[in-house]
């Protein structure tokens, strides 16, 4: 079963080879209440490791003409938080290892002056101005203020099984691995955005939390997960429900599984599991993500050999960011990787060809984003 926890793949992995040419984020997603107005808004913080073992005291920018033409790779830990909706900002904040902390072992835990984050809790902040964003495009971030405490409660895994498994990790073989300890995740506590203070409810938050860690991206890179749905079938709000999607074209060593995606749906105390690593349940998938000009569209249709899940998700481009990163190797390909987290749709729910239920999901966290190879 998938939902199985295990914060043994929530330590960090930049061991062996990729403690030089390597990532390893963690990253969380969820909703707030503006204390005076009583606005919903959706908010991201990620803690994001890029090669260590190459690094120095101070942080280093793998997107500075200078060291792009002599070929140095970024070091550095960047702390990301942000925003969708109205004011959408994603803000960076980098730290070089002289200030930053790193517990290796399990439960992990990350430090670097007043930004931490562990299994339970995260704390911090990030103030970037209008100039200092202009000035500085090795950023890779916009302007604005963000700061945080949080507690958190992750209720519901996504265990995705044998490739993030202790062998193919330790062999390091798979070019991305994923794991989400909190796919139903609940936080509690504050945020103050460009100063105005939302409060973080459990019940409210519609919290995701995951990890990604590897050498490089995938492309393409699709994500979505929602654990604020309603059964469209009885009208009523499922409280025990989450689903997660992520994947795109995996790499193992030199073999692409091109247009694979990792699924799961945790339905009211039942498991609906489409994962291509598990060739007997015969997982066959078919996706179509596309850009109009006001949204972003994604079509997903996976099957097992006993169950079906078809799901339907657009977001407003309104209320999206293109989202930045840069490779262990000083690349930045994914230039238009769009992500969100106030994605609507419906996901279909099928066991032996007869529907279980069709499913309302908002709130949703969406990603889609390809480049030319």
């Amino acid at each position: 079963m998938f939902n199985r926890h295990d914060i043994s793949r929530n330590t960090c992995q930049l061991t062996g080879a990729q403690a030089n040419q390597g990532y390893d984020w963690w990253w969380h997603s969820f909703t707030g209440i503006n204390s005076r107005t009583g606005e919903q808004k959706s908010f991201f913080i990620e803690f994001f490791l890029c090669n260590p073992a190459s690094g120095s005291d101070e942080p280093i920018f793998g997107q500075l003409p200078e060291n792009k033409a002599k070929g140095i790779n970024p070091s550095y830990l960047m702390v990301k938080a942000g925003s969708w909706g109205k004011d959408a900002a994603q803000l960076h904040r980098f730290f070089g290892w002289k200030k930053t902390k790193v517990a290796w072992g399990c439960p992990y835990s990350i430090e670097a002056e007043d930004c931490s984050i562990c299994e339970t809790s995260t704390h911090g902040s990030i103030s970037i101005t209008s100039e200092e964003s202009a000035y500085h495009p090795e950023w890779m971030c916009g302007s604005g203020s963000m700061s945080w405490n949080l507690t958190i409660h992750k209720k519901t895994a996504f265990n995705v099984g044998y490739g993030a498994g202790s062998l193919f990790r330790k062999l390091q073989l798979f070019e991305m691995f994923w794991h989400a300890e909190g796919m139903a995740t609940e936080y509690e506590g504050e945020v103050i955005w460009n100063g105005e203070l939302y409060e973080i409810k459990p019940e409210t938050s519609y919290g995701y939390a995951d990890k990604n860690w590897g050498k490089d991206f995938t492309s393409p890179w699709v994500w979505l997960s929602s654990d604020n749905l309603t059964s469209e079938i009885s009208g009523r709000k499922l409280s025990d429900s989450v689903f997660d999607i992520g994947g795109g074209r995996p790499k193992c060593g030199p073999v692409v599984l091109d247009r694979k995606l990792l699924s799961a749906f945790w339905y009211e105390g039942q498991g609906f599991e489409f994962n291509f690593s598990k060739f007997w349940t015969f997982c066959r998938t078919s996706f179509d993500c596309r850009e109009t000009d006001s949204k972003i569209i994604w079509h997903v249709d996976q099957r097992t050999w006993t169950d079906r899940m078809v799901t339907d998700i657009e977001c407003d481009k309104a209320d999206m960011l293109l989202v930045n990163y840069e490779a262990p190797n000083g690349m930045k390909r994914h230039n238009r990787l769009w992500n969100g987290g106030n994605g609507k749709g419906t996901v279909a729910l099928y066991r032996r060809g007869k529907l279980i239920d069709r499913i309302h999901a908002e709130n949703v966290g969406c990603e889609w984003g390809e480049y030319s190879e």
